[in-house]
This record gives C-alpha cells, structure tokens and sequence, in this order.
C-alpha cells in the first residue's frame, strides 16, 4: 500500500458512509482518522444527530467483528469484559468472553453506567488487553472503541472521569443537518432503513496496513515545536484548571500524520495540525468556574488564532 492508496482506502470507506449519514463527511473523515491513528472516538451531541447510526455504518463499512453494549446503570463490568466460570462436567475454570473482544465496539450511551462499569473500559482501550482473575487476555487488532453519550441530559447519568476522556483520541459532534441535507434523509429513508443495505467495503488486513504506513508519515522538528506551543497555550489561561497532557501531544502527533497521509501525502503541514486540534484537544480541557457551554472550544480557536505557524514545514 502507497500513500496514495490510503487516500483512495479511506475515500471508499467515506462514500460508503455517505449513503448513510447525509452531510457528515467531514466528520466521517475524522472518525476515520481516529481509527487510523489507533485511537478511539466519542460522538457526543443531543439525541437524534446520528451518532449511533454514524458507529453502526462505520462498522458494518470494516468485514470485521462488531459488538454494541448499551450501557445501563445496572450493567456490571463482567458484562463488558468478560468472567471466569468453573465449569463442574470439566473441573476447570474458563473465561468466557465479553463483548469487548472485538474490532470495532460501540458503548452506547457509555454516560449511563456506573464509573465501575466504565472503568472496565480503561485497560482495553489503553492497552488492548483484558486482566480477568489474574489473567491477561489479548485483543486481537484492530480494535477500537466508538463511544456515544448525551451532553445535556443529566438525570441517571454519570459523567466521564477525566481520565478516561483523555482514552479518547477525539470527541466529535455531528451536529443537526441542514435543510436540503433533511430532506434527502427524508427521501433516503421514506421506506427504508440504509443501514441494513449497507456493505463492507474494507478488510481488518487493510486498515491495519493503512495504520502501519501512516506511522511513517513524516513530521518536521518545527511542527512538532508548534503541537507542543498548542498544547501549552491552552494550559495556561486561567479558566483553565487542567490542560493537554503529553498523551494528547502525542495523539495529536499521530493523527496529523493519518491526516497527512488521507490527503496522499507522506508528510505532515500545518493545516493538518490545525485542522484536528480541536477535537483532539477541547474534550481535555477542565475549566475552572461557571463557563457558557463550548467555551472550551472558543479557546482552541484563541490558540489558533495566536500561536505562530511554522512557515518551514516540510522534512
């Protein structure tokens, strides 16, 4: 695979979104970066925006194995990641999977369970792995986590700790479609569901080749100066009570490259950072005090608008 080939890659995957989720793409590209990057993503936005639809079309686009849990309040860790059972006809103990053994996971709805159950998450997600019963239980690549949750409903909800939102490479917001984009989804679905004609169009090998060759994407000493200066801008003001840390210098470092990479190109530019920073970044800003919702996003904009660009870019 060339760097050209991703581009074409992941253009097959996007188009076959597409005739899904109307009017998206660019979010759909981002998602995809993610994935490529290694990463896992949060679609966070009101209910009815297509967050779900966006996971289950991603995943039905990868001939890979899927799993979706709906997370409940009364949904235990073992019903994520799996459990030991003795089984009598045998004598023996035996780990049954859980759903997390998988390519591609949707945790819908993940602000439903408990922190216990969304901590079962952390392991899986940061390292790929399951600890059961003093047992260490391999996932199998790819695997990455699609994550939705509702920002403005509060009631039996528990909000993500800070640490497990900085497991997320990006949150993205799909957001209302416009008039003539309703419309066609209206027209799309009179009589019915896209989804369940939907078809694979990418392997499991494929986007593990993909990922492989987008680490190789080069990036100059200048821009790697220029994430870090991002990153250190927006841990200074003092709204801010706790900023980027190095795992998202790093995150936004690797899915430049992707980005870079999507666009044919085996080097990074500015606008690849540019283009990613704030979804990479706004979800790992705590800010102090009472702030209008989004203000997190207005700062990334600020920092944008303020830290210099590297006008040398190219190894």
């Amino acid at each position: 695979m060339l760097y050209k080939d991703i581009s074409t890659f992941t253009d097959r995957i996007v188009g076959n979104i597409r005739s899904v989720l109307i009017g998206k793409e660019q979010i759909i590209r981002q998602l995809l970066a993610a994935i490529l990057a290694g990463g896992h993503a949060l679609l966070e936005d009101v209910p009815g925006t297509g967050k779900t639809t966006l996971a289950k079309a991603f995943a039905g686009s990868i001939a890979g194995r899927y799993a979706r849990i709906q997370f409940t309040p009364d949904l235990l860790p073992s019903d994520v990641t799996g459990m030991t059972i003795y089984r009598q006809s045998s004598g023996a103990f035996e780990f049954l999977p859980g759903p997390v053994f998988t390519n591609v996971l949707l945790a819908d709805e993940i602000n439903r369970a408990t922190p216990r159950t969304q901590s079962a998450l952390l392991e899986a997600m940061e390292e790929h792995q399951v600890t059961e019963n003093g047992k260490t239980y391999s996932l199998q690549p790819p695997f990455f986590v699609i994550a939705t949750q509702n920002p403005v409903e509060s009631q039996g909800t528990f909000p993500l700790p800070e640490a497990q939102m900085d497991r997320f490479l990006v949150r993205l917001t799909p957001g209302y479609p416009d008039a003539a984009q309703s419309v066609q989804m209206l027209q799309n679905r009179d009589r019915k569901d896209p989804l369940s004609d939907l078809r694979s169009v990418a392997s499991p090998e494929e986007l593990l080749e993909a990922q492989e060759l987008a680490r190789t994407c080069q990036i100059s000493k200048d821009l790697l100066h220029y994430i870090v200066a991002l990153c250190e801008y927006v841990r200074n003001p003092e709204q801010v009570s706790l900023g980027p840390s190095p795992r998202a210098m790093l995150m936004l470092m690797n899915i430049s490259k992707v980005w870079a990479a999507m666009q044919g190109r085996d080097y990074v530019i500015p606008e690849d950072i540019r283009e990613l920073a704030d979804p990479v970044l706004a979800h790992r800003l705590i800010l102090k005090g009472f702030h209008e919702p989004g203000y997190e996003h207005t700062l990334i904009r600020e920092c944008l608008s303020t830290v210099p660009v590297p006008t040398e870019a190219r190894p």
